[in-house]
C-alpha cells in the first residue's frame, strides 16, 4: 500500500499548551486508521490541523503527494480530503439526490450542474439508496447518511470496542504526543496505553479485556 496521508513532526501550541507535539504517522491508501486517546489528548486539534481549521506551527501534512499544511479547508476538500463529523449535518430540507449534487458541484471535481446530476445518481447507486433519492435528508437514518465505499478513513471513535474491531491499525495520542501505534490487538495490550486510560476505568477495563 502507498501512504495517502502523511504527518511528519506536526506541532501546534496554544499559548504555553502543546496541544499537538511532534506527531508523525501515515495512513495507507484504502486503510482504516483509528485515532484514540484520553480526553484532552489532542485528537480534535490534530483533525483540525489536517482539514485546515488550524495551521501547524511546525511539520508537514502531505495528502496524495501535496503538502496541505496551512491550506484553507475548501481547498483541501478539492484535493479529495473531507471531514465527516460525529453528528452528520446534511442539508436537511434537500433530497438525497440534491445533497449528492451539492457535493459533486462543490467538492473535489467541481462539476457543472448536468454532470453533477449524473455523478449524484452514480453515488446513490453505490450507496444502495436508489429508492431514497427523493427522500429529504432529514429522514435518513444515521447509518444511511454515513455509507461509503473505496475510501481511506482516519477516524476518532470513543467506543473502544468499535474502533478496535473496525480499524486496520490504531494510533494513540496522550498529552499531544504519539504514545503508541500498531495493530488493534497490540495497542490494547500496551501497558503505556492502559496506564494512559486509568483515569477512565471503563475504557481501561475494555482495553484490558481486549488483551
Amino acid at each position: 500500500m502507498t501512504a495517502l496521508l502523511e504527518l511528519e513532526g506536526v506541532k501546534k501550541s496554544f499559548g504555553g499548551l502543546h496541544a499537538v507535539n511532534d506527531v508523525s504517522f501515515a495512513v495507507e491508501r484504502g486503510e482504516i486508521l483509528g485515532l484514540i486517546g484520553p480526553n484532552g489528548a489532542g485528537k480534535t486539534t490534530l483533525f483540525n490541523l489536517i482539514n485546515g481549521v488550524y495551521t501547524p506551527d511546525a511539520g508537514r501534512i502531505v495528502f496524495d503527494g501535496t503538502d496541505i499544511a496551512g491550506e484553507k479547508s475548501y481547498r483541501i476538500a478539492r484535493y479529495g480530503l473531507a471531514r465527516a463529523h460525529q453528528i452528520v449535518q446534511p442539508l436537511t430540507n434537500m433530497t438525497v439526490l440534491e445533497n449528492c449534487m451539492v457535493g459533486a458541484c462543490f467538492g473535489r471535481e467541481n462539476l457543472p450542474l448536468a454532470r453533477a446530476h449524473e455523478a449524484a445518481h452514480e453515488a446513490i447507486a453505490i450507496a444502495g439508496l436508489e429508492d431514497r433519492r427523493a427522500t429529504l435528508a432529514m429522514h435518513l437514518t444515521i447509518a444511511a447518511k454515513k455509507r461509503a465505499r473505496g475510501v481511506t478513513i482516519l477516524m476518532i471513535e470513543h467506543l473502544m470496542q468499535a474502533i478496535m474491531s473496525l480499524s486496520d491499525r490504531v494510533v494513540v495520542l496522550d498529552f499531544g504526543e504519539k504514545l503508541a501505534e500498531g495493530l488493534p490487538g497490540e495497542v490494547s495490550r500496551d501497558p503505556h496505553v492502559i496506564e494512559a486510560y486509568l483515569g477512565d476505568p471503563k475504557v481501561a477495563a475494555e482495553l484490558q479485556r481486549g488483551s
